[in-house]
């Protein structure tokens, strides 16, 4: 175990032998995971990224527990269906070791698998269908007593304003090499305000959302390829149905990768626009309001256009936030979701009525 953050005392902690076997699993990106004697996932929740892990785990011990009521209630299986926190030896939710760190451990849910890209309609279908399932399972849970994990990480409107500050900082003097790009996302700043807009105005409800509905956050069973859970709940807090819609629309129905340079490559493809939205609505199509209904798409036109300007403020504050491996590689991002978004909004009747045949099964 030497140089990792993994030692004998949080072994102990939770009960284990302090040889336990123990494997470094790198399949996320901001915390440190490991698989300890092939059953439990241990993770160190990063004080960086989330700096105050003692709200993610209230938020996962709530909405954990209120799932696993709706699950056993309906004859499904618990264990398998729903993370299960793993308590310490002495019966705590987390760990703190000396250091200050949180250490957390859920079930491994064994004979399952996660991609990072549908490699099918089908398999798109199943990932609405979870993400879908997740959303009216906690259609009933009171998102206000949910702690807000990121301030405004999709307030819309506050990512526009975040942009025109760093425009006005202009630190490493590269807003003028980017007018084009700046016009564009400051050009859409009251289409960005809708949904937002709505949710001040009491015409959205204020939903429990996942914020970060990427296919790699659910696992599928390696035989069936069926949708079995979903994982990765440290950004659970309260927000807007669409916003988790459309951050799997975001990435799920482009065609290329959100750095493709060759913008010819990048297209919104309504075939699997329309594979997530059956799945998703065949799952919480009767949870959702009829305002909810109807701007879903606005949500996935949000998302890109969001992570377009987050991509373009990094950028010319000197790409201090996104990780980069080239000169330019936020812009080429910024370009990469514009692009999508304007396609978008061209297809924006075609995509309400995608949603509307998808309820009508």
């Amino acid at each position: 175990m030497s140089g990792t953050a993994l030692t004998e005392q949080v072994l102990l902690s939770f009960g284990w032998a302090k040889d336990a076997g123990v494997q470094v699993l790198s399949g996320g990106h901001i915390n440190d995971t490991y698989l300890i004697d092939g059953r439990y996932v241990l993770q160190r929740i990063n004080h960086f990224v989330f700096p105050r892990p003692q709200d993610i785990i209230e938020n996962m011990l709530g909405v954990t527990g209120f799932l696993r009521e709706k699950l056993t209630a309906r004859g499904g299986d618990p264990d398998r269906d729903i993370l299960q926190i793993i308590p310490t030896a002495d019966g705590r939710p987390v760990y703190i070791d000396d250091s200050g760190n949180y250490w957390r451990c859920t079930l491994h849910i064994g004979g399952t698998a996660s991609y990072e890209t549908p490699d099918s309609p089908d398999m798109l279908f199943e990932a609405g269908r979870a993400f879908g399932d997740f959303q009216s399972m906690l259609s009933g849970y009171p998102a206000v007593t949910l702690h807000e994990i990121i301030k405004d990480f999709h307030n819309t409107p506050a990512r526009v304003q975040q942009l025109k500050d760093a425009i006005a900082a202009d630190p490493k003097g590269r807003a003028k090499d980017v007018r084009e790009e700046i016009g564009f996302a400051l050009g859409r700043e009251e289409r960005a305000g809708l949904l937002m807009g709505l949710l001040n105005e009491g015409k959205l409800p204020l939903r429990v959302t996942h914020n970060d509905t990427k296919m790699s956050n659910i696992l599928f069973d390696e035989n069936t390829k069926k949708a079995v859970c979903v994982i990765d709940l440290d950004t659970v807090m309260p927000g807007l149905t669409a916003f988790d819609f459309g951050d799997s629309i975001r990435a799920g129905a482009s065609t290329a990768a959100e750095d493709e340079t060759d913008l010819h490559k990048v297209n919104f493809d309504l075939d699997l626009y329309r594979a997530y939205t059956r799945g998703f609505l065949s799952a919480a199509g009767a949870a959702l309001t009829e305002t909810e209904l109807d701007t879903l798409p606005d949500g996935a036109w949000a998302m890109t256009f969001e992570v377009g300007v987050r991509f373009l403020t990094d950028y010319i504050n000197g790409d201090v936030y996104f990780r980069v491996k080239r000169p330019g590689h936020n812009l080429d991002r910024a370009r990469n979701q514009f692009h999508l978004a304007l396609q978008m909004e061209e297809r924006r009747e075609e995509m309400g009525r995608i949603v509307r045949e998808a309820l009508e099964g």
